[in-house]
């Protein structure tokens, strides 16, 4: 996924679904609703559906405010989701639909987003949309014309990435002007947070990303079951922060469904009792909460104002053999064997050369690793090695079997207590939030949208 994220988390509540076509000459049909109407909209007992409409048709295009959102906007926009997650041909055809009508959603709410920016009078100069677009391409080692030619190799375009980004600066702007100013949070909330972190020191807190669908409670089944078909899919490969964008109906859609680091207490209680039962890079299934389901995935944990061992550096010496095309687990054993018992004998990394040779292994230095960094398994392996010592083997047939050894290692400090700015920016950036969901929701309600 192309992180365009800012302080403000724009992406919010997507709009209503496409509605059916009527055909009013088409045969009538009629539903008799028995249950009482909770809705308030005071509808009738007899409802009469008029017109049929082919399951088989879906124009997904709009017009939004006199703007023309095309079926190109949208299948170019729907290429960099698809991207994001292994390429077209890893997302079922099924799958594309959901993703292409979220897509339309999504492209509705940036369409208003930068209509009203221009209704503030409010400007992107071309060349600050450049600008972004040189760092995008910097991020994946592209230039700009490299990074041109590969969104269009996908099905996407240059241009639809300019005006998402345009969106999102817009938008940032918007926010700046009309909401930004009238957020206030004043000096005691902020020590009362920080007095609260004090007293919680050494308690858990998760790094956690999260996809909220809402459901009103006759569909909680249904969203149960897309909730589902998501969780599938990020377990087939899918990108979570990609999904998080387009389905996730929680303010931090735009930053890939990312929470940050939160205690238990911050989150509701079934959030909470779901992430202490995780581990580190666990997907949940669908969690229910009040208003709908929770997809969460636990990226990290710490202890709160605690240093982490896992925060320490360290310096590896890596060693590598590697097998010929073909090999079998069973040819390839001797080898592995005389290399785990070889790497055991290090005592000390002025011993790794020598080592090395006797096995015809492969040596990299590698210094300034952050334990944090290493995928979870190594990470346990890690915290248990002293100076000197080897891991146990580890990798595959196909990419070599390796060991690190462990030359030095930089503990962490004791955490320092977030600052008072830092906390202050959290309680701001919240409150802005908040205040921006209900901003689009107002421009919705009052946009002349006509599905095509």
């Amino acid at each position: 996924m192309i992180n365009l994220s800012s302080k403000f988390k724009s992406r919010l509540l997507p709009v209503a679904a496409l509605g059916a076509v009527l055909a009013v000459a088409a045969p009538l049909v009629a539903q008799t609703v028995e249950e009482p109407d909770n809705s308030g909209l005071d509808l009738p007992k007899d409802i009469a559906v008029f017109g049929s409409r082919d399951p088989n048709i879906r124009k997904a295009t709009a017009i939004v405010n006199g703007t023309i959102i095309t079926a190109t906007d949208v299948d170019q926009r729907l290429a960099l989701v698809l991207a994001a997650n292994g390429g077209d041909e890893k997302v079922p055809e099924e799958e594309k639909e959901r993703l292409r009508l979220q897509v339309l959603r999504n492209l509705i709410d940036e369409t208003l987003e930068i209509q009203e920016a221009a209704a503030q009078k409010i400007e992107v100069p071309a060349a600050e949309i450049n600008q972004t677009m040189a760092r995008v391409a910097a991020n994946v080692r592209r230039n700009p014309t490299e990074f041109a030619a590969y969104l269009k190799s996908q099905g996407s375009s240059a241009e639809s990435l300019r005006r998402q980004i345009q969106g999102e600066i817009a938008w940032r702007r918007v926010l700046s002007r009309r909401v930004e100013p009238f957020v206030n949070v004043s000096e005691e909330e902020v020590n009362a947070i920080i007095a609260r972190l004090n007293a919680s020191k050494g308690a858990t807190e998760y790094h956690i990303g999260e996809i909220f669908l809402s459901s009103t409670p006759e569909a909680m089944p249904a969203t149960q079951a897309n909730a589902e078909r998501i969780i599938d899919q990020i377990r087939k490969g899918g990108s979570f922060q990609a999904y998080a964008r387009q389905f996730s109906e929680a303010s931090t859609a735009a930053v890939g469904g990312d929470l940050g680091w939160v205690r238990g207490e911050q989150l509701p209680e079934q959030l909470a009792t779901a992430a202490a039962q995780m581990g580190n890079g666990m997907l949940s299934p669908p969690i229910a909460v009040p208003g709908g389901y929770s997809i969460i995935a636990l990226i990290d944990k710490r202890q709160v104002l605690t240093a982490d061992p896992r925060d320490a550096v360290l310096a590896l010496k890596q060693l590598t053999i590697t097998f010929p095309a073909g090999s079998t687990q069973a040819t390839a054993a001797p080898k592995v064997e005389a290399f785990a018992n070889a790497v055991q004998t290090i005592q000390g990394c002025g011993k790794v050369a020598e080592v090395a040779k006797t096995v015809g292994a492969d040596v990299v230095d590698n210094d300034q690793v952050k334990i944090r960094d290493l995928p979870p398994v190594l990470q346990d392996m890690m915290l248990e090695l002293q100076i000197g010592q080897a891991s146990r083997p580890f990798g595959s047939l196909a990419e070599g079997v390796r060991a690190l050894v462990l030359c030095g290692r930089d503990d962490p400090q004791s955490s320092s207590d977030p600052s008072f700015e830092q906390i202050y920016s959290q309680i701001e950036e919240d409150r802005v939030n908040r205040r921006a969901r209900r901003y689009l929701r107002d421009l919705r309600r009052d946009a002349v949208i006509e599905y095509r």
